[in-house]
């Protein structure tokens, strides 16, 4: 009889223990959020500062990015490649050479967004999966003309260790083959968080 209740008692246990992989993208339990928040009004701001390099491959046969969706090209002609949607998840690398070291990946999506110019809309994460942001991330919404020299979009929050970030990612393309169109942009990131 008592082995049947201790068997009962470690079943339950163990059914009761939810489970997740051990993983640096897996979410804190909701109370431990929520006692974050608690300390809030006397945690500290912090500054951080990141380079790294984001690698938009194009071509291929492991293309880092892909286009979604296209307008009808018989009815509308744009130089722009305006209404183009494109998928990205491309490698966030240490240098800009192709065999640089992974610090993470830039996930989201870029629209072709001006009649005027090649400027982008740009709605993506850094999702950090190396170093001590292992597991964070940060997230850019804004306009990119990817022809200018310096171009700056708002950092508009971040999760992990960069909760209520807010803040601004620069960017610059360091290399660009305009045969296949892939490209190598240096980011400098500037963010506020708790």
């Amino acid at each position: 009889m008592v082995k049947v209740w201790i068997f009962l008692i470690l079943h339950f246990l163990i059914i009761s223990i939810p489970f997740s992989p051990v993983h640096s993208y897996t979410p804190k339990d909701p109370k431990s959020v929520e006692k974050w928040f608690d300390n809030l009004p006397v945690s500290k701001q912090k500054l951080t500062k990141l380079r790294f390099f984001y690698h938009d491959n194009v071509s291929g046969k492991n293309p880092s990015t892909v286009p979604v969706a296209q307008p009808n090209t018989s009815t509308f002609q744009s130089q722009t490649n305006f209404g183009q949607v494109e998928v990205i998840d491309g490698p966030l690398t240490v240098g800009p050479e192709p065999g640089s070291k992974i610090v993470g990946r830039a996930q989201g999506i870029y629209t072709f967004a001006s009649l005027e110019e090649i400027g982008l809309l740009m709605s993506f994460n850094f999702v950090f999966t190396n170093g001590k942001f292992n597991g964070s991330t940060l997230s850019v919404l804004g306009h990119n003309p990817v022809f200018h020299k310096y171009r700056e979009m708002p950092v508009v929050g971040g999760s992990g260790v960069f909760r209520l970030a807010r803040g601004i990612a620069t960017t610059r393309t360091v290399w660009f083959n305009a045969t296949t169109v892939d490209a190598v942009a240096e980011y400098h990131v500037i963010v506020l968080h708790y």
